[in-house]
């Protein structure tokens, strides 16, 4: 298979590893390189049904078949599925507790695998309980996001919460209530980001209006790219050229991760479409800036 390897200076592509999740991790690493990503952003749950646990050694291990494939791995997502019975929001304090104990060992763990961002989406681990105002709701995650985000600042990573749909869960399901929760908790170390399926479907502006706004405030580390249909970049109608566009006007440097949940023809076919589509758009962009 021929890499593809992006020629655009700053953006870089990522893919979200359980794309490839029937594959080992080594030959997911070097399937992803061979395609001409530059990292793996991973679900832990594809690791371990603890992946708070994972030992030291097998960390190291990790990081280094990324590392010997070409890859870095840029950060966690999807972080709550393992261990069973997680919330954030729950009235029952000793979930919550358990629950913070494994976002703290999230961060440990993306640190030591070289990530720099950890993606908060699960969505059922965040709903609002039965009987309970969404103000008590709010409370309860910006006390526990105000507890954890220390340690990942110790740790040098930016533990990001995402804004979802309504369809996936009931609270944050907009950019304007993820920016406020950030600006509650108030430390630099828990950030959010966008995800343009959620944000195609949530809010009254474009993507591209949505990244304009906010980026330039700080507040937005990481990018997901994925059609609103729920299949990779470029497999529906929402297009990318408008985001790739503004993007790289305000020098957008990290990661862009492609994270379809609809994968078709198969995992390894959307992650092949998801980098050749999103290549071909910032390949052409450079060369009408060249010329």
């Amino acid at each position: 298979m021929a890499g593809l390897r992006l020629q655009s200076a700053s953006m870089k592509l990522a893919l979200c590893n359980e794309v490839l999740r029937d594959l080992s991790f080594e030959e997911q690493c070097r399937y992803a390189s061979a395609l001409g990503y530059q990292a793996l952003e991973i679900a832990p749950f594809t690791l371990s049904d603890s992946p708070h646990e994972i030992s030291q050694t097998r960390r190291r291990e990790l990081r280094s078949i990324a590392e010997d494939a070409g890859l870095s791995i840029c950060g966690l997502h999807w972080l709550l599925v393992t261990p069973k019975g997680l919330s954030i929001t729950t009235s029952d304090s000793a979930v919550r507790q358990k629950t913070r104990d494994v976002m703290l060992g999230l961060i440990d763990l993306c640190a030591d695998l070289g990530g720099k961002i950890l993606v908060h989406g699960s969505p059922q681990q965040r709903m609002v309980d039965p009987g309970e105002s969404l103000e008590e709701t709010w409370r309860k995650m910006r006390d526990l996001f105000a507890e954890i985000a220390p340690r990942a600042g110790e740790r040098k990573v930016y533990y990001c919460i995402e804004a979802l749909t309504p369809n996936e869960t009931n609270t944050i399901t907009s950019m304007e209530e993820a920016v406020q929760l950030v600006r509650d908790v108030d430390h630099p170390a828990f950030q959010t980001m966008i995800d343009t399926k959620a944000t195609a479907t949530n809010e009254s502006v474009p993507v591209e209006q949505v990244v304009e706004r906010w980026l330039p405030t700080g507040m937005v580390r990481h990018i997901h790219f994925n059609d609103r249909n729920r299949r990779s970049p470029g497999q529906g109608e929402d297009r990318f050229t408008a985001v790739l566009q503004v993007l790289r006007r305000q020098n957008y440097d990290g990661y862009i991760s492609m994270e379809p949940f609809d994968y078709h023809p198969d995992g390894r076919g959307s992650a092949t479409f998801a980098v050749a589509y999103v290549r071909g758009i910032l390949d052409a962009l450079e060369e009408t800036s060249i010329s």
